[in-house]
């Protein structure tokens, strides 16, 4: 039996988790689940999987929730997510709260000796070079859960890093893969909201809109597989059933396949290095299956070219250009801003930032403070 705090165990990847959770049965134990405030669920899941410990990130939600659930611990504020990321019986936690919120409870997890399963792909891309270095000292396992790393990882098992040539990472394209840049001038918040093939939170599902997820991922791919930033490439796959590719020296490339999903790669994580039966469909290849390939346009979304601009520089641009992106998309899902906006003020407030190493939690919590800071009221005027 694995026994495995979540943490974000409301939003989609945190819900999944709890699917295959459910599905593996006695393979596993959740002794632990965290969140921000949605109570309601964190109620109704702590009552199913009767966890040790419920933590909750809002205080006055969390004093609400314990009245409801009294023979179940209830712990709140960042305090309360590192108890559930270090609690003794927890040996594996999966991160999966958006945001640099599951920094510091992901780190405090390393140090406490628990294998990390890794749906934070902002914890690398602020930290990257820290969260290595630890996971190394303490000789915990790292094992992505997005889609893409799972497949790479799992392209990988059995091969040496050695013999990479390149590293592809599929894209689906997101809603706006074939629009003109005079359409993509007039993009609504319900266009970019509908994702053409995944279910995602708002944020994640606007990052898709602009690629600026997918530059995320070239970023966290960098530090899982420690492979030059030069040999990762992104193509777009809109079918979403390759998932990601590995290209060897020999020019041979596996490719993991499936439906799109996240059961797949979340029990991946969390079985192994076993694999077992799965609630996912299988692909059926005896019907017309087209798989089509293109490269990304990236004069049309620049975002994928500032993360791969942000990785060639170092130090604190990434964890800059993640905060200032995550008040962006907070601005257009308010509708403060415009869609096209995001990158044209991202790019102007990444040609300010005075980079610098991110060799510390402070350096890289407070370059993330002033990122927000700046990009909360930033206005094309202020380069004028």
């Amino acid at each position: 039996m694995k026994r495995i705090a979540v943490l974000g165990s409301t939003g989609s990847i945190g819900k999944n988790v709890l699917n295959v959770a459910r599905h593996l049965k006695e393979s596993v134990q959740v002794d632990a689940i965290a969140a921000h405030c949605n109570i309601e669920l964190l109620q109704a899941q702590a009552q199913e999987f009767r966890p040790r410990l419920v933590a909750v990130f809002d205080e006055k939600k969390a004093m609400e929730l314990q009245k409801k659930i009294p023979h179940i611990e209830v712990v709140a504020k960042q305090e309360g997510l590192i108890a559930a990321s270090t609690l003794p019986q927890v040996e594996m936690v999966v991160s999966a709260i958006s945001g640099l919120t599951g920094l510091i409870p992901t780190i405090k997890a390393i140090e406490a000796g628990k294998d990390i399963a890794l749906a934070n792909k902002e914890v690398l891309v602020a930290a990257g070079q820290l969260i290595t270095s630890l996971v190394k000292e303490k000789g915990v396992q790292l094992l992505p859960v997005d889609s893409e790393h799972s497949a790479i990882f799992q392209c990988l098992q059995g091969n040496k890093n050695r013999f990479i040539r390149r590293l592809v990472l599929t894209a689906s394209g997101g809603p706006f893969k074939n629009w003109s840049k005079d359409q993509l001038a007039q993009v609504s918040l319900q266009d970019a909201l509908a994702h053409p093939t995944w279910q995602m939170g708002k944020k994640i599902t606007i990052d898709s809109s602009t690629l600026m997820n997918k530059g995320l991922e070239v970023i966290e791919a960098y530090w899982l597989f420690n492979i030059p930033f030069a040999n990762i490439e992104v193509v777009i796959h809109p079918q979403s059933i390759i998932h990601s590719m590995v290209e060897f020296d020999d020019c041979s490339t596996l490719a993991q396949m499936s439906q799109p999903t996240m059961v797949i790669p979340i029990q991946y994580a969390l079985t192994y290095p076993d694999r077992k039966p799965t609630i996912a469909a299988p692909l059926d290849f005896t019907k017309q299956m087209a798989l089509e390939f293109s490269p990304p346009d990236y004069a049309k979304f620049p975002c994928l070219s500032l993360a791969y601009e942000s990785l060639k520089k170092g130090g604190t641009l990434p964890c800059f250009m993640n905060a200032a992106n995550e008040v962006l998309v907070e601005r257009f899902l308010n509708q403060e801003i415009s869609w096209n906006q995001i990158a044209i003020f991202l790019q102007e407030l990444m040609e300010k930032h005075q980079n610098r190493p991110a060799d510390s939690l402070q350096t890289i919590l407070e370059v993330d403070a002033l990122a927000r800071k700046q990009a909360a009221t930033y206005q094309l005027t202020d380069s004028l």
